[in-house]
Parts: C-alpha cells; structure tokens; sequence
C-alpha cells in the first residue's frame, strides 16, 4: 500500500486551503482559551502573515524560525511560511543564550518569527554570523525596536496566492531527538508530511472529521506537529490548542473542557497523569484512543494507564528522519511492551552492522525505508552518509521483531552496555524498577569504573507519597529488587536518588549527562 502525492504540492494548500475548496470553511479548526477559530479563519489569519513576511522580503526557499508558544499565531506564522514557498524551522520558545547563538549560526535563517520577550535574545543574537536581519513578534505587545505581526497586519491583505512547490522541495526543518551531542537539522520535503498523513493518520489511526485531539507535545515537535495539526487538518477535524506548560492538572482540565477524542501523549506524562492523587476521579471516556512516542513505554507503566483511565494506549516510534510513527500498536490490537507492526507503505528490517538482515527474535539495528525520508542533515555530510543509504534510513535504534511482525524497542546502540561480558538493554532493567512503589521515574546509564569496566548506575525519582525506605536503604533495597528479579549482571551496582532526570531540548532523557554525573558515584 502506498500514496503518491501530486507532483506540484504546498503543504499550506494541502493541509488548509483543500478544507476551504471542501466546503468546510465554517468547521471548527483551532480550539482555543480565548474562542473557537474556523478554517476560514485560519486561512485568513495565514494570508496575512505570508503577506506580511512577503512584504518583509521572505523568498521562497529561505529559512524562516518559528519561536512561539501554541496558539493561533503559530499555526498562522506556520501556513503563511509555507504559503510563500519559504521553509519553516521550528525551534523551542524556551531556547536562548549560547544554545540561541549557536543554533542561529547553525541555521542562518533569513527570518525569525518570535514572541516579544524573545526578541531582545534575538537582536543580541545578530551578532552571530547569519542570525536573522528580518525580526518579526506576534502574540503580544510588540518589543521595543522590533516590527510587530498585529501593527503590520492591520491593513493587511486576506488573499495570498500559495506558491506551487514542488513536492520534493524542503518544506520543515526538524532537529533530531538524539539523548547525546548537539541535535541535528534533518531536511525534511512537502512530500514527507503528506504520505505519512495518508498512510499512518487516515489509513491506520482512522482521524475522522468528528475528532477532537489534544497534545502533551507542543508544535514545533515534529510528533505534535502531525499529530495534532497536520493530522486533524487533513480531514476537517479540529485541534485543541493551549500555551501553558502541560501538567497533569492543566490536561485533565482541557480533558473535561473540550472532551477530545484522540490524545498524544508521551511516557513521561502517563507517569505523572496516573500518579496524581484525583487520577480515579478524571473522565476520560469521550477519548477514543491516547498514542505515546518519543520514549519507550515499559509494560508496567501501560498497565497501569489502562487500569485507571479505560483508554487504549497505543505506543509507536517515528524519528526526525522520517518526520512521524512509522512502527504502531493499533486500535484493537496492541501488545504491551511492543512497538506494534510497520504502518503499511514502509518497510523496517533488523540487520547486523554488516547490513545484512537477522532472523526473527534477533535483536540488530532498525532500517527503514519509505516516501517520507528526509533529504539528510544539514551541512553534516559525513553523518547524512552514515544514516541515508539509498533508499533507506540507517540510525542509531536496536530493535527485535518476532513472527507476527511485532516490534520491540531495545535502546539505542550508544546505550546498550557491555557488562560482564554480556549485552544489557537500560530499557529492561528501567521497567522492572519501575514496577516497585517506590520509584516515579528512572534511567540507567553504563558508567566506567577506575578499572575502566562498565558498570550501570540507575538514577531513581522516588515516589513522594509512598512510605517505606529512604536514602541509602532505599537505594540498597532497590539494587536487591532487581536482583531477585533480573539475571545478576543486571542489577545497578550504584542507585543515585535525584529529585527530576535531566531533559534534553525535546524532553528526552539526556542519558550523557548522567553518564558524567554517573562517573561519581562509581568513583
């Protein structure tokens, strides 16, 4: 099964101006604190800012940063980037300082479209060689010295002639989601965002016109960014959108506000969403399924989603590279502790480092191959090399897959460990500690001795509310748990008690500042 985009394809037309041109110019498109927005709306919003940019001198082809928190503005400034033929690189609101600098030399974007209380780490910015000449902030009361979106926009016209890209043309820069170094820029075309569109959301998930969806993610996550606006855009459906941080608190609030139908998730806010003390309390019946990505999702932590809440918890694996879920349990057929199967219209093998593909059960690194890869990294040659080989995407992800075609996550290759000999996945020895009362959140990292052996370290955020061991008891007690449990070797030799793991830029776990943070404790 496979999907063939037209030759001449802009993403602003496909995912927007189609719904006008359907007839449905009247539906409900953004859900929003401040009010519902229409597509119409939508689309009037994204004409003026593609015509503000134009005005600004924003050519097709040239880079345009996206700094803003989810809300209208953003899916506007999004649609009128791409209406121009320009290409969008979404970066965190939150990023600034040396990690802004750094990454507006890497970029050299011709523009920037940025919340007023980031434009003064912007301007300080153009001392970088490539940062943006063209400054432009919307959400709010503009910034001193800096062109706003409303103060241009006020006369602004609400037609804008969509540029007729061609679909292998870059469309959205996404920065991979790699635990160590410095994320890279993968190129990602018009194309890669239409075909998993069709063959992942409509032919597998089912979106429908009547759906409501609501994410943990934000937008400029290349996960959220399908997910919970390419995705519900394609067939008419509507988005519910809101700026503040996700908490338990704030989503069970939106939940019972908006009542969606599909909610993206990811583990980290499972564990906190079954933690919290009214999670019995929380109805969230109106949802027809929830997704989780972005991290594994242990057994034991989908167990207990399924026992409090009643909604199906389907997990699955998409990189940057690919730009979205290509492994997926399904409605109606999920295997706890599985990746699921491969969306029809991608291919995945499990090969050895000689590319040469493994028997079922076998565990060896993920290829896969499908319409929706990138064009490589940018200005990393070496790297692109390495990951893009012909047709297929080459990285770093262990997998197994059994029989039925089912696959199952084991690490990524820079953390599996070596120890004692043998091959050990953090990921199993994380879900049996996970399965004791006391722990909230872990991670386990391989740390050298002073004999220059590897031995793993696990790092535990205990369970506030639980009563039993603390301090060193607890962790002596939870290096013998996994040893009741796990084969010997397994068990962390030290356990080190922190109030929160360390998040990389895309919330994952930076697994290599534990490793140094890891090399005291064995010290």
């Amino acid at each position: 099964m496979t999907y063939r985009p037209p030759k001449r394809l802009n993403l602003a037309a496909h995912f927007l101006e189609d719904r006008l041109s359907e007839g449905l110019g009247d539906r409900v498109a953004l859900r929003l604190p401040e009010g519902d927005r229409s597509y119409a709306e939508v689309a009037a919003l994204a004409h003026r800012f593609g015509n503000v940019l134009r005005r600004a001198g924003i050519r097709q082809e040239e880079r345009v940063v996206i700094a803003l928190p989810d809300g209208e503005e953003y899916v506007a400034a999004l649609f009128g980037v791409l209406s121009l033929g320009a290409v969008v690189v979404m970066v965190n609101p939150g990023l600034e300082g040396d990690a802004l600098a750094d990454l507006m030399e890497y970029v050299r974007p011709s523009g920037a479209v940025v919340t007023p209380n980031l434009a003064p780490a912007y301007l300080r910015a153009r001392g970088v060689a490539g940062a943006p000449e063209r400054l432009l902030t919307a959400g709010g009361p503009p910034a001193p010295g800096t062109p706003s979106y409303e103060d241009q926009v006020r006369d602004g016209d609400e037609r804008l002639e969509i540029v007729a890209t061609h679909r292998d043309d870059p469309a959205i820069w996404l920065f991979s989601g790699g635990t160590t170094g410095r994320p890279k820029a993968v190129v990602q075309t018009h194309r890669s965002f239409a075909n998993t569109t069709e063959l992942y959301a409509k032919r597998v998930m089912g979106y429908r016109a009547d759906d409501i969806t609501l994410s943990v993610p934000k937008l400029y996550f290349g996960y959220a960014t399908g997910s919970n606006l390419f995705f519900p855009f394609s067939v008419g459906a509507s988005t519910v959108l809101f700026p503040e941080h996700p908490t338990a608190e704030v989503l069970f609030d939106r939940i019972r506000r908006h009542r969606p139908t599909i909610f993206v998730n990811v583990p980290t806010m499972v564990r906190q969403m079954v933690a919290h003390p009214a999670a019995a309390e929380q109805d969230l019946s109106s949802l027809r399924f929830a997704t989780s990505a972005g991290e594994a999702l242990p057994p034991s932590l989908w167990e207990r989603w399924t026992e409090t809440f009643g909604v199906e918890l389907l997990d699955g694996l998409g990189t940057a590279e690919m730009w979205h879920v290509f492994l997926t349990n399904r409605p109606g057929d999920v295997r706890p502790g599985t990746l699921g199967r491969v969306v029809p219209g991608f291919d995945v093998r499990v090969c050895d480092d000689e590319g040469r593909e493994l028997p079922r059960g076998e565990v060896g690194r993920m290829w896969v191959r499908g319409d929706s890869r990138a064009i490589g990294y940018w200005r990393e040659m070496d790297k692109s090399a390495e990951a893009f080989r012909g047709p297929w995407f080459v990285g770093g992800d262990l997998v197994s897959m059994d029989e039925e075609g089912r696959v199952t996550y084991c690490g990524r290759d820079d953390d599996v460990l070596k120890v004692s000999g043998k091959w050990l996945s953090p990921k199993e020895v994380e879900s049996c500690l996970l399965t004791h009362d006391a722990v909230r959140d872990c991670a386990v990292v391989g740390v050298e001795n002073a004999d220059g052996l590897t031995k793993p370290v696990a790092f535990v955020v205990r369970r506030g509310e639980v009563e039993g061991p603390r301090g060193d008891d607890l962790c002596q007690a939870l290096r013998e748990f996994v040893l009741e449990r796990l084969d010997p070797y397994k068990h962390p030799r030290h356990v080190v008690l922190v109030d929160e793991l360390p998040r990389t830029h895309l919330g994952k776990v930076d697994r290599g500042r534990l490793r140094r943070e890891g090399s005291c404790a064995v010290d």
